[in-house]
């Protein structure tokens, strides 16, 4: 069981990620603020979702603050080449664990050198725009914010760019400033407003990476979803994966957990290829 066999997608030179990933928001504590209740148990996970093959983990230095970021260090430090490491910036945390979205291109700055500096990197493999009004989108121009990092680029600090919680309108604009490699959106199978973005960032061999794609703090539930694992041999949870991975050639999928049976059982999904008939019946759960 590996998670390169969900297959895997060449974003740019030196960028080629297996499409089955990890999600590092788990390892900080509750509320994703403050250390896990099991730091080794944390490290022990990284550590096993690369053996098992995840070369693409997605983390943030607002997770905890500084949490996963810290956690990735000690688990992978001195860093393998060819697993790559996805964050974020545009938020920062409240010491009462809330979240305070800041994008002025100054503080984008001030969070990039803060990544490199908690992750123990030179140069961060890709960066995304976190924009607000994260749960959905909006057209606000983001030449400026986007500008901020491209410049960061430019200096060698960054060696990739993508945009989460962007619309197809912010895509065009980024792209004006330099290549997106990849957008990380909510999606998944109840949650479906971004179908067409979906799909021009497959034309445009964008990495597509759904964020709680089995619900988050909500898990999804359906009766259709459950018959349909049933049928399969699977968990409802490993279907819903799977469905997004079928659902474009480069959909990436990032789910997050810090306990390494349900690591297991994640990665087990990249193996699962379901049948017409079961993609039709899941399909209508967002229609």
């Amino acid at each position: 069981m590996t998670a390169a066999s969900a297959g895997s997608v060449a974003l740019a030179d030196g960028l080629t990620v297996n499409r089955m990933g990890y999600g590092a928001m788990q390892l900080a504590g509750p509320n994703v603020f403050g250390p896990p209740q099991d730091r080794d148990e944390a490290v022990r996970v990284v550590r096993a979702a690369v053996e098992r093959g995840v070369n693409y983990i997605d983390t943030s230095d607002f997770y905890g603050p500084h949490v996963t970021n810290e956690i990735i260090k000690q688990s992978l430090a001195p860093y393998t080449e060819g697993v790559h490491i996805f964050t974020k910036v545009g938020a920062l945390r409240g010491q009462d664990g809330s979240w305070i979205p800041d994008i002025t291109p100054a503080s984008l700055k001030q969070q990039v050198h803060s990544n490199l500096k908690t992750l123990g990197r030179d140069v961060l493999d890709v960066v995304y725009l976190r924009l607000p009004n994260h749960d959905g989108t909006t057209d606000d121009p983001i030449s400026d914010e986007f500008g901020a990092l491209a410049e960061l680029r430019q200096e060698g600090l960054i060696k990739h760019l993508g945009l989460s919680g962007a619309s197809d309108t912010q895509l065009t604009e980024a792209q004006q400033i330099a290549p997106v490699v990849a957008i990380q959106n909510l999606y998944n199978l109840v949650i479906r407003q971004d179908d067409a973005l979906l799909e021009r960032c497959a034309r445009e061999n964008i990495a597509f990476a759904s964020f709680f794609p089995l619900g988050g703090f909500s898990p999804i539930q359906s009766d259709t979803l459950s018959d349909v694992a049933a049928r399969v041999g699977a968990s409802p949870q490993q279907v819903a994966l799977a469905w997004l991975l079928q659902r474009s050639a480069t959909s990436v999928v990032i789910p997050g957990t810090s306990k390494l049976t349900h690591l297991e059982q994640n990665i087990k999904a990249a193996e699962l290829t379901l049948p017409a008939d079961a993609i039709a019946e899941l399909d209508a759960i967002g229609a």
